[in-house]
């Protein structure tokens, strides 16, 4: 009897942190505000940019032009893609030298961004990063790639906002879940 009585309580009890442990992590990316401010963006050596919701491609490229970072590397890309299929407005950035972008097609996951983009940006030499993703995405990407990347790199989050629709309670939830899933068995994950 006072097994199953120990059992419950033990069971109540990490629930309860559970919960806690969960409710951070919704306000954590709730609280991330879009700053999608190119001009008081300091120079970088390199940004990086997870493929994925509209409006990230092309602030990344406006961050680029700007000379606020010396290299672009888009992570995330799929295989067969070439630069002017995933970003047809090249033409009307004549200040872009497309040598100065790299496209990562290895990776499949936030995680795979984050270990196959550190290998790009060391061997870039790069010191410090922008790290270009959505508003709703960049709570668990700045955490995946801190925890990836070497102290030594800065990485300077740069959320844009998702133009198309509004985020709601249900994407904010999901991000959480995902983040929480990624806290606890991210290092276990391949790319």
């Amino acid at each position: 009897m006072q097994s199953k009585y120990l059992k419950f309580i033990l069971g109540f009890f990490a629930l309860v942190i559970l919960t806690i442990f969960i409710a951070q992590e919704f306000r954590a990316i709730r609280a991330i505000k879009d700053v999608g401010v190119v001009d008081t963006l300091e120079p970088h050596d390199c940004g990086v940019v997870l493929t994925g919701a509209s409006g990230r491609l092309r602030e990344s490229f406006e961050v680029l032009a700007q000379k606020k970072i010396r290299k672009l590397i888009i992570s995330g890309v799929f295989k067969e893609a070439q630069l002017h299929e995933i970003f047809p407005h090249l033409p009307f950035y004549p200040e872009v030298n497309p040598e100065d972008i790299i496209l990562e097609k290895i990776s499949g996951s936030t995680y795979g961004n984050a270990v196959q983009s550190l290998a790009v940006v060391q061997t870039l030499r790069c010191h410090n990063i922008v790290l270009i993703t959505s508003q709703l995405h960049m709570y668990r990407s700045y955490k995946l790639f801190r925890t990836i990347y070497p102290e030594s790199i800065s990485i300077t989050p740069y959320p844009v906002l998702h133009l198309a629709k509004e985020i709601t309670v249900f994407d904010v939830g999901l991000e959480t879940m995902k983040s929480v899933f990624y806290s606890a068995l991210g290092p276990a994950l391949t790319f």
